[in-house]
């Protein structure tokens, strides 16, 4: 059981994930928030305003000791939304971790790491897909000499699906980016067999009920045999599909807000029938603004009641058999299937991306659904059908401190006024050196973060390489 609990400063985060914990949570998950994600440090022109709005910020290794202060990292598995710079968070974590005693094998987690999808359909990447490529495959073979217990990657059907695409595409573009990283790391010599085991998906539990479970069902089925046929993978554990499943967000309305509370939980029952190792559940204000700690527990409890008074986990694919949800299966199975031919016959997952190709399929699907709701085709109950006169006006909205900001660069500025200077510089340079050869990435970058660079200054460092990405 998950919920987020990342926004605002450091200190407050912590302050949520102690009360989590308290209330049952078995794991934490964090996301960053928009200046970390896009590797700038909160002191940067560019960040002005967004910091620690929609995540919290973390510009250096003092932060992240702030974030994770008195929380048994040995203990918990924390799951971190970062794709861009999620090499930097993953060594910052690991960094704080082993200060703190936590031996390498018992520091648990999984990190979103998935970079093809931010150029489909989230935007904060950093670099080119190719050097980007480069260094989620650095980050595999890190974690497998480094990090045994770490999940490389969550390979991210979620933010497709939120950007306006079908079931089947969310399937298809997933898996499709999925066979990219598999095949990227094999040509970095990575053994299949080994790495796979470590990869992980993230899929969103939307609205048609059946839909959802038969979707969950056909992915895990095309992913293990793509992995025998395709891939080569002889192991089991390496066709395994395992995946965290969070409820979409897309579908939760202002409208009569109380009602996403019953939205939320058939949308989080319809991943566990389908078979989600783990589970978010949104909060159902969160059209209106961030989770307050109410409307936060409200969520929790949901998934608490599923897991505990429901019996739905008790049963290994409960729909198994059913005429229905096996007909669904195999229409969504084939129709994703003929997305990742069509992905190949392009050149590739990457080479699709870089043309647009997964992008224009999905503003295609997403111009669909806003036309069927406009005409009420398509039903959104208490927006185009059982409206009132109701106002939400009485729901609490969450409200970040705006002091944050200036509170965040002021200890930024401290933290680069005290630290060494020459060690800093050495660091960097390192960094920029193995950058422009082909040796792991991580190994200089760990080495930077733990002299006192910040995630701003490692991202500038790479950038001087790889260049920036800048869409066609």
């Amino acid at each position: 059981m998950r919920q987020y609990a990342g926004f605002g400063s450091a200190a407050e985060t912590n302050a949520r994930f102690r009360a989590l914990l308290d209330a049952g949570q078995t794991g934490l998950s964090v996301a960053f928030d928009l200046p970390t994600q896009m590797g700038l440090d909160s002191d940067d022109p560019l960040a002005q305003g967004e910091v620690g709005k929609v995540g919290v910020a973390v510009d250096s290794i003092e932060d992240m000791r702030r974030l994770m202060r008195g929380i048994p990292l040995g203990e918990v598995s924390t799951s971190m939304t970062i794709n861009a710079t999620a090499a930097v968070l993953l060594l910052l974590y690991q960094l704080v971790a082993e200060e703190e005693g936590v031996p390498s094998d018992r520091i648990r987690g999984t990190v979103q790491n998935d970079i093809l999808k931010e150029y489909v359909a989230r935007g904060t990447y950093i670099y080119p897909p190719r050097p980007s490529m480069r260094l989620v495959t650095d980050l595999f073979a890190y974690c497998a000499a480094e990090l045994p217990s770490w999940n490389t990657i969550s390979i991210s059907g979620y933010h497709i699906r939120e950007a306006g695409s079908t079931a089947a595409q969310e399937v298809g573009f997933t898996i499709g980016n999925g066979l990219a990283y598999v095949d990227a790391a094999r040509h970095a010599g990575l053994d299949v067999d080994e790495f796979a085991p470590r990869l992980s998906f993230f899929w969103n539990g939307h609205k048609d009920f059946l839909e959802e479970v038969a979707k969950y069902r056909a992915a895990r089925r095309l992913w293990a045999r793509l992995m025998r046929e395709r891939m080569g993978a002889e192991s089991p554990r390496a066709w395994t599909m395992r995946f965290h499943a969070q409820t979409a967000g897309s579908t939760l309305t202002a409208q009569q807000p109380e009602n996403n509370i019953v939205r939320t939980a058939l949308q989080a029952m319809s991943a566990v029938l389908g078979g989600t190792q783990s589970l978010h559940t949104n909060s159902y204000d969160e059209a209106l603004g961030l989770p307050t700690e109410e409307s936060a527990l409200i969520a929790l409890r949901t998934q608490q009641i599923i897991a505990d008074e429901t019996g739905a986990a008790d049963t290994i694919d409960p729909f198994a058999g059913s005429w229905h949800i096996e007909a669904l299966t195999d229409s969504i199975e084939a129709e994703a299937m003929a997305i990742i031919d069509d992905l190949e016959a392009a050149g590739g997952a990457v080479a699709a991306v870089a043309a647009g190709l997964p992008q224009q399929a999905i503003e295609d699907a997403a111009y669909d659904t806003a036309r069927r709701l406009e005409s009420g085709e398509e039903v959104i109950v208490g927006v185009n059908r059982f409206a009132s006169d109701d106002s939400s006006g009485d729901i609490p909205v969450l409200k970040v401190d705006p002091t944050i900001e200036a509170s965040q660069v002021e200890q930024l500025a401290s933290w680069k006024a005290n630290r060494d200077g020459e060690a800093v510089a050495s660091g960097l340079a390192a960094v920029t050196d193995t950058a422009r050869g082909t040796s792991n990435l991580l190994y200089p970058m760990r080495e930077a973060l733990r002299v006192g660079c910040t995630v701003g200054e490692v991202s500038s460092a790479l950038v001087e390489v790889f260049g920036r990405h800048r869409p066609t």
